[in-house]
């Protein structure tokens, strides 16, 4: 009975180890439809957040065909397309962004891993300052607390850079009613809103904003997703089954697109959990 107990989990572990080696080297595409009397006309949009450096391909020219294939008007990303981490380079980040920068405009807010590039510089040195001139230079348009209007679509983009304390880890710190008014201004009501908005778990707080569309990644899908019940196993505040943790998600009216990401970090592993290129359709009513 002992050997075939050693048997079975010897296969086991196979099997894990096969599917860790597909996952964590693969992403898939996923779609979602906007339709709204507020959009003017059809236009597409690739989403795509949580890279953390990681290459799909030489120069990541996986990702970059997926992209192309898609026929995107323009790109949306929430964020973390490095690592922070002391002496981390930002290269590969950067060429992918630059060549993505040359074939379509870029609407780019930080993730929390840019953010705390810029509050601890005693920690990353001059990293954020040379990743924030490397994007600027690239004509990248930065959303860190405010908007881009798109009249010809009829939509508002807005990027959001919450405080650190709204990444916590073991508990969730509540957000004021009033938080994101005094850092964003009001809502469009004329306009379809887009958030892109990094941390997911204060999805009630967006919807009551007044996001239409909350575009959000940092919980990389909970790492592993269990088998058969879907759910992913551990957050970043390392609370576990997260509520928010990749999918669709409807709050009223409201909706988050929440990606599972396209790289990884800490734990560099995903096991039932592929990575995820998101593409946005936004047609009118």
């Amino acid at each position: 009975m002992t050997d075939v107990l050693i048997t079975i989990t010897g296969i086991i572990a196979l099997i894990a180890a096969w599917v860790i080696l597909y996952d964590s080297n693969r992403f898939v595409v996923r779609t979602y439809t906007v339709t709204d009397d507020r959009i003017k006309k059809s236009v597409r949009a690739v989403f795509l957040t949580d890279l953390h450096n990681k290459c799909y391909g030489k120069d990541n020219e996986r990702l970059l065909e997926a992209i192309r294939g898609q026929h995107p008007d323009f790109i949306l990303t929430a964020g973390d397309i490095l690592t922070a981490r002391p002496k981390e380079t930002a290269e590969p980040a950067l060429r992918f962004l630059r060549q993505l920068a040359e074939e379509y405009p870029v609407y780019y807010a930080n993730g929390n891993h840019e953010h705390r590039m810029k509050l601890h510089p005693e920690i990353y040195g001059d990293m954020a300052e040379r990743y924030e001139t490397a994007l600027k230079e690239m004509g990248i348009d930065r959303l860190i607390n405010r908007k881009a209007l798109l009249p010809e679509y009829g939509i508002a983009v807005y990027g959001s850079e919450i405080d650190e304390r709204y990444y916590k880890r073991l508990k969730t710190t509540e957000m004021p009613s009033d938080y994101l008014c005094s850092v964003l201004g009001q809502a469009s009501d004329s306009m379809y809103t887009i958030l892109l908005a990094h941390n997911p778990d204060y999805f009630p707080q967006y919807a009551a904003w007044g996001a239409d569309l909350t575009l959000s990644g940092h919980v990389h899908g909970g790492v592993v997703r269990v088998p058969f019940w879907g759910k992913g196993l551990i957050a970043p505040s390392w609370h576990p089954f997260p509520r928010y943790d990749g999918g669709i998600f409807r709050e009223n009216a409201s909706v988050m697109v929440l990606s599972r990401g396209l790289g990884m970090h800490t734990v560099h592993v995903r096991l039932f959990n592929p990575a995820e290129l998101w593409v946005i359709e936004f047609k009118r009513e």
